[in-house]
């Protein structure tokens, strides 16, 4: 099972990135993919998720309006839209798998699954 994530890169306050993140090795039809970031010194918080089956979407209030998560079945690929960014947006960002199902949308542990990293710097 792999995960790759990729769009980081620096941008200025109120520019717009977004990032992907391409599943392959099994079928991820009934699991919640979710976005989480990390800034330095800060704890790992929870951003966005989405079902591959359908379903809600789950965005953090802190960036609620901003950004937008989006799936490509076809393409078993799962995108985080951000616009307006803000330069506390600078993190770490990880693209996660999780099969416990939408109950556990931003519970970090419940996500079998990570990606690495891609660095999103937003320069005031």
């Amino acid at each position: 099972v792999q995960l790759q994530a990729s769009g980081g890169g620096l941008v200025q306050a109120g520019g717009s990135l977004r990032l992907s993140c391409a599943a392959s090795g099994r079928r991820f039809s009934s699991y919640v993919m979710g976005w989480f970031r990390q800034a330095p010194g800060k704890e790992r918080e929870f951003v966005a998720a989405i079902t591959w089956s359908g379903g809600p979407t789950y965005i953090t209030d802190s960036v609620k309006g901003r950004f937008t998560i989006s799936r490509d079945n076809a393409k078993n690929t799962v995108y985080l839209q951000m616009n307006s960014l803000k330069p506390e947006d600078t993190a770490d960002y990880y693209c996660a798998a999780n099969s416990y199902g939408s109950s556990w949308y931003d519970e970090g542990s419940k996500y079998e699954y990570w990606g690495q990293g891609t660095l999103v710097t937003v320069s005031s």
